[in-house]
């Protein structure tokens, strides 16, 4: 699976190259910039609510009532830390729904930089298919609805287990690992799509090439660390080095 995460990783930077040398930012920047203005409101409102829902859970339950009564210093930094845990953990939540949604409403500019990538690498000028387009749309959208299912259900699973004190702490890193899982698998089903894979059998095989999944939802996530030049090209970076990073297999997956 390393090896897999090492591939998917490099796949970015080759994406980089392939922008670059066949012209393609027209395909990117102008839905990229829309993503980043998206994701700055998005991230400002969620935040916001992360914050308010935990301050509302904590007067509840009583749980800061009774800190305070305590006044005990390592027992407020315990809280403080375990707040934080809940509050990444919610963060990458809402996170996941928007990506979802991206996904979604994405899915027509991601399906044809899927098959734009291949055709340039394989030099051929495939004839523009409305029809095959909409195909691709589709089952974007299904695997991404699919995804977005499985996905709530280990991450209330993870925000269940941030609560517990000590082993919670493990639970952002948990809670990223399935983020970028599923990410990356939504950006390698356009290449099983264009192969004639069921979604059924893109389930499989991607199942068996996990770190290929992960690692292109790693580099994804990595890319929003660098504000706005990141999130303006992270999406379309992660289609096009998916599509890279799944050529090489592409015998493999007939």
């Amino acid at each position: 699976m390393l090896k897999d995460i090492i591939t998917a990783i490099q796949a970015y930077f080759e994406a980089h190259r392939f922008i670059r040398e066949h012209k393609l930012w027209k395909w990117i920047l102008a839905p990229g910039i829309l993503y980043a203005i998206l994701f700055m409101i998005s991230m400002y409102y969620f935040g916001h609510t992360a914050n308010s829902f935990i301050e509302w859970l904590s007067l509840k339950t009583g749980l800061k009532t009774w800190l305070d009564k305590m006044n005990d210093g390592l027992l407020s930094f315990l809280f403080t830390l375990g707040n934080l845990v809940f509050w990444l953990v919610m963060m990458l939540f809402y996170f996941s729904l928007f990506k979802f949604f991206i996904l979604v409403a994405g899915s027509p500019v991601f399906a044809y930089l899927s098959e734009k990538t291949e055709a340039i690498i394989e030099g051929k000028d495939y004839p523009f298919s409305f029809r095959q387009l909409t195909k691709d749309i589709a089952r974007g959208i299904r695997i991404a609805l699919r995804n977005c299912a499985w996905q709530t259900v280990y991450t209330f699973s993870i925000l269940v287990l941030s609560i517990v004190p000590v082993i919670g702490w493990i639970t952002p890193i948990l809670a990223l690992m399935v983020e970028c899982y599923f990410y990356g698998f939504s950006m390698l089903d356009y290449s099983m799509e264009r192969h004639k894979k069921t979604a059924a059998a893109s389930i499989v095989y991607i199942g068996n090439h996990k770190g290929l999944a992960i690692g292109n939802g790693m580099a994804f996530y990595f890319m929003h660390l660098v504000p706005f030049v990141g999130w303006v090209l992270a999406p379309a970076y992660a289609v096009i080095a998916a599509t890279l990073s799944m050529y090489p297999l592409k015998e493999e997956t007939r």
